[in-house]
C-alpha cells in the first residue's frame, strides 16, 4: 500500500522561501538572489525525474555568489508493476538533503518506517552539524506534519538534519558511508537508506564509480524506506539525475 501522496502534496506543492530561514539563510545578506524554490511533490516513475529552472540553493563562496537550480519536482516512487527490484519500497527523491527529515516523519506516521531503526547514510558529507533547535516530539504523541514541515523548511538546512532525527528517536543509530572503507560494510534487511548523489561528485572519484553503484544497489535491496537527494550545490543536476536513474533502474 502506497503512502497518501495527496496529504504530502498539501505541504510540498511548490513554493518560495524569501526570508533568511533554513537553507535560504546561507549568506543571505551578501547575496543578490534572496529567494530559493522548493519544488512540488509528484507520484510517478523515473520519467518524472528532471532538472528544474528555479534556483534551489544560493550561497556566497570566496566572495562569489553561487546559484544552483534543483529538481523540477520531487518524486515519490512506490510499488509498481514492472519495477520488481524495488517492490514494496517507498522511495522519495528531492534536491536539498534536509527534506529527508520531513519524509522520514511522514513515513513514521504512515507506518512505512519503523521507529528506532538504523539509518544508512551514503554521502560525501556527514550532515551531522548541530541545529539551533531540535524538533519538539517525544516519540509518543501524534505526528503533526504541519509542524514537521515548518521545522524542516524553516529551521533545518542541508548540514544539520541527522542529529534531530536521532534526538527524536526516528533512528537509534546512523552508519555513515563516505569512504572506500565504509563501503565495505554490509547491512541486513530493514534499514532505512539515505543517499546523496554527491557521493558521485568529482572529488569522490577516488572511489571506483562501478564499485559505488554496486554497493549502493546492495543497500537498496536491503532497505524498505529510501530517501535520495540530488544536492544541487554539490553536484551538477543532470549528472545527479543520471546517477539516480542508474541506481534505481533494473540492471
Amino acid at each position: 500500500m502506497s503512502m497518501d501522496i495527496k496529504t504530502l502534496q498539501k505541504y510540498y506543492h511548490g513554493f518560495w522561501i524569501e526570508q533568511p530561514l533554513g537553507n535560504n539563510a546561507f549568506s543571505f545578506h551578501q547575496r543578490k538572489n534572496r529567494k530559493i524554490y522548493v519544488a512540488p511533490l509528484i507520484s510517478g516513475d523515473l520519467a518524472g525525474l528532471a532538472a528544474g529552472e528555479e534556483i534551489a540553493f544560493s550561497e556566497v563562496d570566496e566572495g562569489q555568489e553561487i546559484n544552483r537550480r534543483g529538481l523540477k519536482q520531487f518524486l515519490y516512487l512506490s510499488r509498481r508493476d514492472g519495477f520488481p527490484q524495488k517492490a514494496g519500497k517507498d522511495i522519495f527523491i528531492f534536491d536539498n538533503h534536509h527534506h529527508a527529515f520531513f519524509f522520514w516523519m511522514a513515513g513514521l506516521k504512515a507506518g512505512k518506517l519503523k521507529k528506532g531503526g538504523v539509518l544508512v547514510h551514503v554521502d560525501q558529507h556527514s550532515d551531522m552539524r548541530e541545529p539551533e533547535e531540535y524538533f519538539p516530539w517525544n516519540g509518543r504523541e501524534e505526528i503533526d506534519l504541519g509542524r514537521v514541515f515548518d521545522y524542516t523548511n524553516f529551521h533545518l538546512n542541508v548540514g544539520n538534519f541527522i542529529r534531530p532525527a536521532l534526538e527524536a528517536g526516528i533512528f537509534s543509530a546512523v552508519e555513515i558511508i563516505d569512504s572506500s572503507f565504509a563501503f565495505e560494510r554490509e547491512f541486513s534487511g530493514g534499514i532505512a537508506l539515505d543517499i546523496d548523489a554527491d557521493i558521485f561528485a568529482e572529488e569522490m572519484n577516488y572511489i571506483d564509480r562501478d564499485y559505488k553503484i554496486a554497493r549502493i544497489r546492495r543497500y537498496i535491496a536491503a532497505a524498505g524506506f529510501i530517501t535520495i537527494a540530488s544536492s544541487p550545490y554539490f553536484i551538477e543536476q543532470e549528472r545527479a539525475i543520471g546517477v539516480i536513474r542508474e541506481l534505481l533502474e533494473e540492471p
